[in-house]
């Protein structure tokens, strides 16, 4: 894989879109999937102490 300049790497051979959605999906995923885990543990951190 060699390519000649940036915008040719970002195009990755005219999938780009596909390939950098899917980075940006997956990082989206993983970021709700934090967020909600910090949320859980807020909310069962009274339960432990109880």
């Amino acid at each position: 894989m060699n390519w000649g300049s940036l915008e040719n790497f970002l195009a990755m051979g005219g999938y780009g879109l596909y390939v950098w959605g899917s980075y940006g999906v997956t990082l989206l995923c993983i970021a709700v999937e934090l967020w909600a885990l910090a949320r859980r543990s807020r909310r069962a951190q009274p339960e432990q102490r109880a």
